[in-house]
């Protein structure tokens, strides 16, 4: 038994619903800016907005942390719900997060990624070769043979070549689904001592130290890991991506029940967020002054600047958790929509994003228009995909909707 405090409401935390579903909606804008902002990208807008870069700092940091964080409460919920005669059910486990997340990785990186790489490549006149399909299409064999089947050969005259088959931003559920099987093995392995360590989280981090000790130990992978493994979110060689991701995951399942921890973060709410607004003012500015290719901080500088970054990742989580606690504890119908929702919503959006986006940069329409026709275009085929799925039966599962939640009415009581 676990020696977790448990929370009020042990079955379900609305507040990390409503979380979860605001940082996949966050993520849905964010990836709309990677449109119009300087940083390279699939595809690109003509309006280059330089001035939006402190802005999508403003989440850089933290959001796909905070989405490990939630996916691993979630993993809690369902790996309890899941015990039989107080044992968990770690085989179960393992098999319904492969049923939820395989089907979708697979059938992504087949049909729904690949207009990403077509667009990317037509983009990419001068720089990959050879060009992505003589017929414009992104599912004629030309192309999509060669996609399939890694035989493409794109590649640009300084060597790098675009590698297909590819998840892009799939990558977070392949992630999500190495982790879930990682879990089930801990679990199966030795759930007593896992769980026990969740308990030894909790005493560790009373008081302040729930906000200083986790800024402590990002800090120390920042400096450890971060210019020794950049991020390539290919699975196999992103080892702080994996330290920053996993821990984040193990961090939500150890301490989805603890309520010490839950009234932690809304006693340290308003802290957190004045330390976070700080950091990021630092953060923001340190990237913007040195945005240039090739700006070279001094080296003190850019080791206090990982502090600084460590500091921005987690106040921003903690502020959110505690607000969230706070102010986010109620469901509805909206929040159960949305929770199943988000899923084929994240499945689909960046695909909507690259190849409505590249179609519209053609117009040369005015930016206002542009970006507010990407944001709606983007939005509709989220519902619309989430829409179908929910009347699809087993076919759902190919964008993570189960055949129970298809048949739900959207707003059921």
């Amino acid at each position: 038994m676990s020696s977790l405090s448990v929370a009020p409401s042990p079955d379900r935390r609305h507040d990390l619903d409503w979380i979860r579903v605001g940082a996949f909606l966050l993520l849905i804008l964010y990836h709309v800016g990677m449109f119009y902002v300087p940083w390279d990208w699939h595809v690109k807008s003509g309006h280059e907005i330089e001035a939006l870069e402190p802005i999508m700092q403003l989440t850089n940091p933290w959001r796909l942390t905070l989405l490990f964080l939630v996916s691993g409460a979630a993993t809690r919920f369902l790996a309890d719900s899941l015990a039989r005669d107080g044992r968990v059910g770690a085989g179960r486990l393992a098999g319904s997060r492969t049923l939820r997340l395989l089907p979708p990785l697979l059938f992504a990186m087949f049909v729904i990624v690949p207009p990403q790489s077509y667009y990317e490549i037509v983009e990419a006149v001068g720089r990959l070769a050879p060009q992505a399909d003589a017929y414009h299409n992104a599912f004629t064999a030309d192309f999509w043979t060669r996609y399939a089947t890694a035989s493409g050969n794109w590649c640009g005259p300084d060597g790098g070549c675009l590698v297909t088959p590819t998840w892009n931003h799939m990558w977070f559920v392949a992630y999500l689904l190495v982790y879930s099987l990682i879990l089930a093995g801990l679990l199966a392995l030795s759930s007593g001592r896992l769980r026990a360590f969740g308990g030894l989280l909790e005493r560790g981090l009373k008081g302040w130290g729930l906000l200083i000790w986790p800024i402590v130990f990002l800090a120390a992978v920042r400096w450890g890991l971060a210019y020794r493994f950049e991020i390539t979110h290919d699975l196999v060689n992103d080892w702080y991506n994996h330290a920053l991701s996993f821990s984040a995951f193990l961090f939500g399942f150890l301490t989805a029940r603890s309520e010490a921890l839950r009234q932690g973060f809304i006693r340290l709410r308003w802290p957190a967020l004045i330390l976070a607004l700080a950091a990021w003012a630092a953060w923001a500015g340190y990237a913007w002054e040195y945005r240039a290719e090739d700006a070279m901080p001094a080296d003190a500088l850019r080791r206090a600047m990982r502090i600084v970054y460590a500091a921005d990742q987690w106040a921003f989580i903690a502020a959110i958790l505690g607000f969230g606690a706070r102010h986010l504890n109620r469901g509805g119908p909206v929040l159960r929509y949305l929770t199943i929702g988000v899923f084929p919503f994240y499945i689909v959006h960046q695909t909507a994003i690259v190849v409505v986006g590249h179609h519209l940069a053609k117009l040369r329409l005015p930016l206002a228009a542009e970006a507010g026709i990407l944001i709606a275009a983007t939005f509709a085929a989220c519902f619309l995909a989430y829409e179908v799925a929910r009347r699809s039966g087993w076919s759902g599962l190919l964008l993570g909707v189960k055949p129970q939640a298809a048949k739900r009415p959207p707003l059921a009581a």
